[in-house]
């Protein structure tokens, strides 16, 4: 299995494949070198980034002392595929 993000100098970039309108918000796991995320949000006038940002947030938080101001989608605002930076974190 791939890994789902690459370490940068400022923290670390994820690939994120999001399931818009699921019945669960959730975090899958690590498939095809994504990470996949339904949500149950529709990708409509950025609620599902909205509601990445906060999923990804609640998720890692309980493992690392992250922000939310700290997760930011670089790439693929309007996709379903996105990357995703954390700052401050090495590893998830």
């Amino acid at each position: 299995m791939q890994a789902c993000y690459r370490k940068t100098a400022a923290g670390i970039v994820v690939t994120v494949k999001v399931i818009p309108r699921a019945s669960t918000n959730e975090v899958v796991g690590c498939h095809d070198g994504a990470l996949r995320i339904k949500l149950t949000a529709p990708p409509v006038e950025g609620q599902a980034n909205r509601l990445l940002i906060d999923v990804l947030y609640k998720y890692l938080s309980t493992k690392h002392k992250i922000r939310k101001s700290d997760i930011r989608i670089v790439k693929g605002e309007t996709s379903k595929n996105k990357l995703v930076e954390i700052t401050g974190l090495d590893s998830m």
